[in-house]
């Protein structure tokens, strides 16, 4: 019985400490400190949500930067519904014929959209899904290949959109890592602001 009372004094003691203490401490570490992040980094224009800075979106409209693809169509509904909330890629080899179908595709459809670029100017996250299906960048090579067809849609200057990608520039992963690259959610706030000075 000694052994008993013991044994829960500590499986109580441990569900207060790590049940209720611990993730009261730390979510109000994260509320007073990162409030931005410990909500999902949501980004707001005019007061209305249009989506996280964390993860990716797809977008058809020729006036918007394109992201990255994803397996996981960026899991936000099927056919209107909501769903449950997953990442992921398809696990597909080098020598796989589905991938390379896949990406030939993409290739032809990121050509038709883009008419003034050619094969080789295509960066390799502009027909690559990310690991996770979320990613919310690319690089700036990426989105500097569609300004021609931006300019086009929208009527704002080459030079404007450059400057867009400049001002939406993030290094690399302490200045090491990686390439420097853009979140394609805020040029294309940019770009709906851009229309709305014309």
């Amino acid at each position: 019985m000694r052994y008993f009372n013991k044994g829960l004094r500590i499986t109580v003691s441990m569900i207060i400490i790590c049940g209720i203490i611990y993730p009261l401490l730390i979510t109000g570490i994260g509320q007073l400190f990162f409030n931005y992040e410990a909500n999902g980094s949501v980004m707001k224009v005019d007061g209305k949500e249009v989506g996280s800075e964390l993860i990716g979106q797809s977008y058809t409209d020729e006036k918007y930067f394109n992201g990255r693809l994803s397996a996981v169509n960026y899991n936000i509904s099927d056919d209107g519904k909501e769903i449950d909330s997953t990442s992921g890629s398809q696990n597909l080899g080098p020598t796989s014929d589905i991938l390379k179908e896949r990406v030939e595709k993409d290739i032809e459809d990121f050509l038709k959209k883009n008419p003034t670029v050619s094969k080789d100017e295509i960066t390799e996250e502009l027909i690559s899904q990310s690991g996770s299906g979320l990613d919310p960048h690319i690089t700036v090579r990426g989105a500097e290949i569609q300004i021609d067809r931006i300019s086009k849609a929208t009527g704002i200057s080459k030079d404007r959109l450059k400057t867009l990608i400049e001002e939406n520039k993030e290094g690399k992963l302490l200045g090491l890592y990686g390439n420097e690259r853009v979140n394609v959610l805020k040029l294309n706030i940019g770009v709906d602001k851009l229309l709305k000075e014309k």
